[in-house]
């Protein structure tokens, strides 16, 4: 199964900070976490240093943010086995699942128990199918040899274990059933609750505490105060990783994903189109059931079925619009039929038992007024319509969230099934559009995203960040139409084109560019007498309308030609992983021993059996045959079934599994053999020996990759060439998906995409690299640019040695030659990085992309905009 780049991005920062915990601490794991910039600049405010827990100072306890959409409990299932490896180093870990309320507990234990549910395939991947699911309920079920041959998971709630006063608690009580453990367990273990006639209570609680699980918290800021603090501390776990869309300032925040990557990975519809209704409750139904009806149409031509939903959230019951008058209203005043509408409100549930993906389904309106709000998720859900006003005690925060997942978790081929839709009866826009962005802060997206991700054609958010009528509205062109041609006009597939009756008049609108194809389908469609009219309206519209239009949405495009590299007897495109695959590389021929430096064998210390013989103590010290017996490895252990252990566990798609086999047990040769190191020690300590074999396999491979590099790219005898055919177009519908720039007092001239459109800027709203674009706006030289935005799919890049680079900019000359610019500020200049990017720009260069040149603050006395006319002028 693969994953999205975030959700590897957030495992891979996970299993960092477990990796540096187990050497060193995790407050220092932590704090070299936040070293790495990129990531500093993600946790923003939250980066303010590691917390302790004060019941388990030792314990790693970290949180990791992801919005609402984000697949949250597909990265917890993936936690599991990243936490085994790197930390609780037990090939069956035991893991204590705590969700926010039962409905989430129920549907987890449902998902995690259904070996066809991708949360418990990804389980079954990790653990060679060797899992259990218990609900917390049924404890007692829970046996010696499952927690010996299986990775356990029990399922509960945070409610179920959070008490000051254990009596009475199911968790915390005595139970027979549960002697069979506590048999094998230490009876004076500190932090048992203890039975009134002394020895443990045979307590769920207590086997938790003996046993250490790592626990998994769901939506933590609905869980943690000093109560829970305690309850942690008697379950006594050995790591705590929380997952939540709204970490609080105190929850060792460790990653943190955007909205706007949940975009990117096609996992949530946007940007939220939203209208406002003023507080005629009535037109934004009708509105919204107009907008389904829209998607609907849009929705047959896709190539999966999607059936748009509408959810509609009525006021309480004893206000004017209740549940039951919206019913009314929409089968009375809007003419749908019962079988169409739902509601699902906590005395009504028609939603039991309904398959809303099922194709024979007529659902299309569900009525709620905050039901709900969890556990209920169906991605044909597209329109919000909220008949309250935004500022009643009714919140549209918690439906906001239903609208967003994206059908089949995949961007539709329409631009207007990539969106959601809000219809909101609320008196002005500002009003509506702030309780939205409001919402979606609450739902895990950034402060100065939630706003860029409204839409409306009428406001736009001014230099202060607030919602204002725009400056320059986009241009409509409008036109009469003959009342024999609406039907045909509204046939166009074309979502710029509508046609609006009022008072028995048609109007004709276009929005923004009137191409001229479209002008000859829409003059097609009208009878011949009114196409002289229309010609001649639609050549004035063009001549005044367009040159205000920038150039993306007057249908221009453009190709920045791709580096390509000669290997294996033909040109290929320049990538990462195609230029390392044709150099020839396998661990089979690289040293596989481990040394001191590489690695060393964990603390070890002598380990003692205390028994009582006759009327006397016996203490006697274990042998390492009788640690074998407590830690066994596989049957017939021997060094090629360690091998066995350790091959299965660096498997990697670009290695052959024979090398990777032949690799360790060379390794292990080495270790037993020139080191004198005991197998059964190693076995014990196979998960570092694990780490440090992987870590030294890629630190091998990394250098091969920068060798191939070299001989493909770099060297004088490298043969390179470009390629248009396999260049990068750029077009109106470039970065989409991409984190905008914030408003701010500079308006560019010549960005490609317009001045509402520029992919974000790194640094500080007024700073360098903002200086560095608008003295690239200013050039004479220059017909457009656009702001390349850095690991978005779509973008200019040009390959290093482990990863590709994407310069900042993009520009086309008005000679027709394209002009890539990287800002580099003075602290990065001198890096490996720069230089590798320079070296590789130049290479793009001479090969005849066009011009390459890294800018900064200063250079030889030159600002930045002297260095680019510099560059032009050569």
């Amino acid at each position: 199964m693969q994953l999205k780049r975030y959700q590897e991005d957030t495992l891979d920062a996970l299993r960092a900070f477990l990796s540096s915990a187990r050497r060193s601490d995790p407050a220092l794991a932590y704090a070299a976490a936040l070293q790495d910039p990129e990531r500093a600049r993600r946790l923003g405010a939250w980066a303010n240093g590691y917390r302790r827990l004060d019941a388990l100072p030792d314990v790693p306890y970290v949180c990791l943010r992801v919005p609402t959409g984000g697949g949250k409990t597909l990265l917890a299932a993936n936690t599991i086995g990243v936490a085994r490896d790197c930390w609780i180093e037990r090939d069956y870990p035991l893991v204590l699942w705590l969700a926010p309320t039962d409905m989430i507990r129920r549907q987890t234990l449902a998902a995690l128990n259904d070996r066809r549910h991708l949360y418990r395939q990804s389980l079954d991947a990790d653990f060679n199918g060797r899992v259990r699911v218990f609900d917390i309920e049924d404890f007692t079920l829970l046996r010696p040899h499952d927690l010996r041959d299986n990775c356990c998971i029990v399922v509960g709630t945070i409610q179920t274990l959070r008490v000051s006063n254990t009596a009475g608690r199911k968790v915390y009580a005595h139970n027979e059933h549960l002697e069979s453990h506590f048999a094998l367990l230490p009876r004076d273990l500190p932090g048992y609750e203890a039975r009134p006639e002394g020895g443990p209570k045979y307590s769920f609680a207590n086997l938790m505490h003996a046993l250490r699980p790592l626990m998994i918290v769901d939506e933590a800021h609905n869980a943690v105060t000093g109560l829970t603090r305690e309850m942690q501390g008697r379950v006594n776990p050995c790591a705590i990783v929380e997952f939540t869309a709204t970490p609080r300032f105190n929850s060792n925040l460790l990653y943190s994903v955007t909205g706007w990557e949940l975009k990117e990975a096609e996992m949530i519809k946007l940007p939220i189109r939203l209208t406002e209704h003023r507080n005629d409750w009535r037109s934004a139904v009708a509105a919204a059931r107009i907008e389904r009806d829209r998607l609907a149409e849009k929705a047959r031509a896709d190539k999966d079925f999607i059936r748009p939903i509408v959810l509609l959230q009525a006021q309480a019951a004893n206000r004017e619009v209740t549940v039951e008058a919206l019913r009314k209203h929409l089968e009375e005043n809007e003419g749908l039929a019962p079988q169409k509408i739902k509601v699902a409100t906590g005395d009504q549930r028609e939603l039991e038992g309904v398959d809303l993906f099922a194709r024979d389904c007529e659902v299309e309106y569900v009525i709620t007024v905050e039901a709900l709000k969890e556990g209920w998720d169906c991605s044909f859900a597209y329109v919000l319509c909220s008949v309250a006003s935004v500022n009643s005690e009714v919140s549209v925060e918690q439906l906001l969230g239903r609208v967003l997942r994206m059908p089949y978790v995949k961007r539709r081929a329409d631009p207007d099934l990539n969106r959601a839709y809000a219809h909101l009866s609320e008196p002005n826009f500002r009003a509506a559009a702030e309780s939205i962005a409001k919402s979606l802060e609450k739902m895990g997206f950034e402060e100065q995203d939630s706003r860029q991700l409204i839409e409306n054609d009428q406001y736009e958010l001014d230099a202060d960040g607030l919602f204002a009528p725009r400056a320059e509205p986009p241009p409509v062109f409008s036109a009469p139409a003959p009342e024999a041609s609406v039907a045909a006009l509204r046939a166009l597939k074309d979502d710029r084109v509508s046609v609006e009756v009022k008072d028995g008049a048609a109007i004709l609108q276009v929005k923004g560019y009137l191409a001229p194809e479209l002008v000859g389908e829409i003059a097609a469609a009208l009878p011949e007498a009114a196409r002289a009219g229309f010609h001649e309206a639609a050549a004035s519209y063009q001549a005044q309308a367009h040159p205000r239009l920038p150039p993306a949405a007057r249908g221009e495009s453009f190709v920045v030609p791709a580096l390509m590299a000669f290997v294996q007897g033909a040109f290929v495109f320049a990538e990462p992983e195609t230029v390392a695959a044709a150099f020839e590389w396998s661990p089979r021929a690289c040293d596989a021993a481990l040394t001191p430096q590489d690695y060393l064998p964990g603390e070890t210390s002598e380990r003692f059996e205390i028994d009582i013989i006759g009327a006397r103590l016996s203490l006697s010290r274990l042998s390492d045959q009788d640690l074998m017996v407590l830690n066994p490895p596989v049957a017939g252990f021997a060094n090629v079934n360690f091998a066995t252990w350790l091959e299965a566990r660096l498997r990697d798609p670009y290695l052959k599994a024979h090398d990777v086999r032949d690799y360790v047990l060379r390794a292990l040769a080495h270790l037993g053999g020139d080191r004198g190191l005991s197998m059964t020690a190693l076995w014990g300590d196979k998960y570092r020996l694990l780490e440090a074999l992987r870590g030294k396999l890629a630190r091998q491979r990394e250098e091969a990759r920068k060798d191939a590099h070299q001989l493909f790219l770099l060297a004088p005898e490298a043969r390179v060439a470009i390629s248009h055919d396999e260049g990068f177009r750029f077009h109106a519908r470039m970065f989409e998906t991409a984190r905008l720039q914030p408003p701010g007092r500079w308006r560019f001239q010549k960005h490609f995409l317009g001045p509402d459109r520029v992919p974000a800027l790194d640094g500080a709203p007024e700073g360098e690299e903002t200086q560095c674009a608008l003295a690239l706006d200013a050039l004479d030289e220059v017909e457009f640019w656009v702001r390349n935005a850095s690991q978005h799919r779509d973008a200019f890049r040009l390959p290093l040695a482990t990863q590709n680079f994407y310069p900042d900019f993009v520009a086309r000359l008005k000679d027709g030659r394209i002009f890539i610019v990287e800002y580099k500020g003075a602290g990065y200049l001198t890096n490996d990085e720069s230089r590798a990017k320079r070296a590789i720009g130049e290479v793009w260069e001479k090969a005849g992309g066009g011009l390459f040149l890294m800018v900064e603050k200063m250079k030889h006395g030159l600002d930045m905009r002297q260095q680019l006319e510099a560059k032009l002028r050569l």
